[in-house]
This record gives C-alpha cells, structure tokens and sequence, in this order.
C-alpha cells in the first residue's frame, strides 16, 4: 500500500465517522454512554468541537459539521499534495 492510499483511507474513514456520527444526532434515543457510540462521539467531537466553538447555531441546527467536513477535505488534498511532491 502507498502513502497516498494509506492517506485516502484515514481521512475516508474519519468522513464516514464524521457523518455517522451526524446521522445518529437525529436519533433522540441513543445512548452516547454506550459503546460502540461513546467511541464515535469522542473520536468526532475532538475535531468537530473546533468548529462548534467558532460556528453558532442558527435556528437549533448545528452547521459546523459541514464546515469541517470541508475543511478536512482541503487538509486531506493538501497533505496529498505536499506527499506527491516529496515522492
């Protein structure tokens, strides 16, 4: 495997986590004390809660996600970028 790849899969992985993580918000029930869901929020809030720091919500409807789902993908292109150059 590459350094490319490997660098696809990480950042693959944490979006999946980041808009799993946006969907089980919708669900009221969940209880976020419980694993495998205690894992998900605490992997995504460390990076999410930047954001939510910065961005208000506007009408109950935290925007932030979007955000740093745009913000990690501009990291990942420049992390792959600066990779390609060195190799």
């Amino acid at each position: 495997m590459s350094i490319t790849a490997g660098i696809i899969n990480i950042f693959n992985l944490f979006y999946f986590l980041i808009i799993l993580r946006i969907f089980l918000s919708w669900i009221p029930s969940i209880n976020w004390n419980a694993q495998p869901w205690r894992t998900i929020a605490e992997v995504t809030d460390l990076y999410l809660n930047l954001f939510r720091k910065i961005i208000p919500p506007i009408a109950n409807m935290d925007f932030s996600p979007i955000i740093a789902l745009i913000v990690l993908q501009i990291l990942e292109n420049v992390l792959l970028y600066l990779v390609q150059q060195l190799t």
